[in-house]
């Protein structure tokens, strides 16, 4: 099925949205490191330092600890949203399951086990404990890469403090005194909360309000209470 529907509608348009935006974040991140290069060089000007290359900035623990922030919060945001999704509903939003649905849902429903069909993945087939770490793989994948994002935030968060410490010919900390510092959690609740605020908002917007033509909207004359249908 999967060979006949790209041959019938061409690689680039089967994976259009997944390709487009993968070139979006290059493009992005790119001009993150541009910008931030100005941006630093400024500030490094203003101290009477010397400036410093685009490769070198990108490689600084500055550029580091500002894009780890930003993929751990988006990581948190879908670890949180997948597994809080499984048990709690929004009555109306497209974003949510019909109340009374709440849980993992039967074998039969979610297609396991002897329940599963021709071209089901194997693990969901298999089971014992292939299928119980397949049913959660995406959960556990997006809840391992918050943790390594997390961890590399945190340290790239540290080398920056510490060089800012020097630069300031105070003493620098050691990464777990970094783990205490006001200035860590300020920016990592920074981005988290603002992660919270979308999720929430998207849950309640997608009650009230549709946008033709997209998954993420019910159609756009069903009624406000209706619950879990894409348009």
């Amino acid at each position: 099925m999967r060979i006949e529907e790209e041959e019938e509608y061409g690689f680039l348009r089967a994976n259009a949205l997944g390709l487009a935006f993968g070139g979006l974040f290059l493009v992005t991140l790119l001009g993150q490191g541009i910008s931030g290069t100005a941006d630093f060089n400024a500030q490094q000007v203003a101290n009477g330092l010397e400036p410093v290359s685009f490769a070198q900035y990108l490689t600084s623990s500055s550029f580091g600890v500002d894009v780890m922030e930003n993929w751990q919060s988006e990581y948190l945001q879908f670890f949180l949203y997948i597994f809080a999704t499984v048990w709690l509903v929004q009555r109306g939003s497209s974003e949510s399951k019909e109340p009374g649905a709440e849980g993992t849902e039967s074998d039969e429903a979610q297609k396991l086990g002897r329940h599963a069909d021709g071209d089901s993945p194997a693990w969901a087939r298999a089971g014992g404990w292939r299928t119980a770490v397949f049913s959660r793989s995406l959960g556990l994948l997006m809840g391992g890469l918050f943790l390594l994002t997390w961890a590399a935030s945190s340290l790239a968060g540290w080398a920056a403090f510490n060089s800012e410490q020097l630069g300031q010919r105070q003493d620098p900390v050691s990464w777990v005194g970094y783990l205490g510092e006001a200035e860590f959690w300020n920016r990592s609740f920074q981005n988290w909360q603002s992660e919270m605020l979308a999720v929430g908002s998207m849950a309640i917007f997608s009650v009230y309000l549709r946008q033709r033509g997209s998954p993420e909207s019910k159609p756009v004359g069903a009624a406000h209470r209706d619950t879990a249908q894409t348009g």
